[in-house]
């Protein structure tokens, strides 16, 4: 079975990281999968890029900045919103590429920026081969915003999008609203990483006509793996004697991580213990001024932007706890990533992540944006490690539901249903 796969880059993303780890376990188990991006790093013969010129990459990223100009156009010269949402007014028509003629299955995953154009999507339906869409965000069922934060618009008809600022019911997010309709017919099969995603999926006026499977991402447990934390925490110099608190994303300040709420839970855990007793770990990129970071009230440690699994995975091998405090999680790459090295993890309650920890059993679930309750889930998690044995729970979990062979396996079963349908 040849299938090719969709992606704005091959490893820039947690999208792009989920997506490329996929094509390699499925290729892993018997598929033959290839990846089709714009932005590639790597010398990996099975990805491919449409940047095959250096005119063709300027010309991609001059279709990037158009879709970014209308957006900060529209949004009355407003900058902060400005990669929360995306329009696909322009993007490349890939329907005649030869990955795409010889695939069995189209595979389409984060296609934003410019990569693919609504019109592009459309002209790949209209080949009549299988298209399975995975959902990594909220976008493919809203009229342009990758999470809603708790706007219900897009379950009717976007409009007056708060992102737009705009009181306007026919503004931009009721223009590409409507051109996205077509997605209602299109016989998408829709795969959702989590259960929530896939009940925004059920909700939205866009999709709710579509079948949606819950698959999860895929997560590399050769390379994630229970290690030694004292040699772990030698080996990047983090102090032996405190108790690790672990935070990663890729940008540690975007509001939606969350980071506002981890420095008022770590400031409840000052007071009710001290704070000689704790350190805050992090890694990941900072958008601008990192001032911010004086808020913190304990000692810690940025570890700037990371892109080696093995650097990662020794981090989550030092820590004793992974706290996600982000507003949504669609999945919760990071949470997995932790578990699967023995580190469970604390996060709030309300979206993707509950999939993924069983509260009191291999993590802590606080309610949501419940500062004081994020705080409690921490010295839960710390207290309670070793004597419930929370490592080897979280370790079981990530065995038996998220290892590479059974994502492939699942998505292998979806693939062969759909050309089944076909003939």
């Amino acid at each position: 079975m040849n299938v090719v796969i969709l992606n704005t880059a091959e490893l820039t993303g947690g999208a792009a990281v989920a997506a490329n780890r996929l094509m390699k376990a499925l290729n892993r188990s018997g598929a033959n999968v290839s990846m089709l991006v714009r932005d590639q790093k790597s010398r990996d013969p099975r990805v491919v890029s449409i940047n095959n010129s250096n005119l063709r990459e300027k010309f991609n990223f001059m279709r990037f900045v158009w879709e970014r100009l209308v957006i900060f156009l529209s949004n009355h010269l407003r900058r902060k919103p400005l990669f929360q949402v995306s329009i696909a007014n322009t993007g490349t028509d890939l329907s005649s590429h030869p990955l795409v003629q010889n695939a069995d299955v189209i595979h389409l995953h984060w296609i934003n920026q410019g990569f693919l154009s609504l019109d592009d999507i459309k002209k790949l339906i209209r080949i009549g081969k299988p298209v399975v869409w995975t959902m990594h965000d909220m976008w493919p069922c809203t009229a342009i915003c990758h999470y809603s934060f708790g706007c219900e618009r897009f379950k009717k008809e976007c409009g007056k999008c708060p992102f737009l600022s705009s009181s306007d019911k026919k503004d931009l997010s009721y223009h590409v609203f409507n051109k996205k309709r077509f997605l209602a017919d299109s016989k998408i099969q829709l795969v959702a990483v989590s259960t929530w995603l896939r009940q925004q999926a059920q909700d939205s006026a866009l999709t709710n006509r579509l079948p949606v499977e819950v698959i999860p991402n895929v997560i590399d447990t050769s390379l994630f793996v229970l290690s030694d934390k004292a040699e772990a925490r030698k080996s990047l110099s983090l102090p032996l004697d405190k108790k690790i608190i672990l935070m990663g994303a890729a940008r540690i300040n975007d509001p939606i991580k969350g980071f506002e709420y981890l420095v008022k839970a770590l400031s409840i855990l000052k007071e009710r213990k001290g704070e000689e007793d704790y350190f805050l770990v992090l890694f990941g990129g900072i958008k601008g001024d990192d001032s911010f970071l004086s808020e913190i009230p304990i000692s810690y440690v940025w570890m700037g932007s990371l892109s080696d699994p093995s650097m990662i995975a020794k981090l989550y091998a030092a820590a004793d706890v992974t706290v996600v405090a982000s507003l949504y999680e669609t999945f919760g790459q990071t949470i997995i990533e932790g578990m699967a090295c023995g580190c469970p993890a604390v996060s709030f309650d309300n979206s993707g992540q509950t999939d993924i920890i069983n509260h009191l059993e291999n993590g802590y679930l606080a309610k949501y944006k419940d500062t004081d309750d994020l705080a409690t889930g921490i010295k839960w998690v710390i207290d309670n490690r070793e004597s419930l044995r929370l490592d080897e729970a979280c370790i079981r979990k990530v065995h038996d539901c998220y290892k590479e062979s059974i994502i492939a396996k699942k998505y292998i079963a979806l693939y062969q249903s759909l050309c089944n349908k076909r003939e």
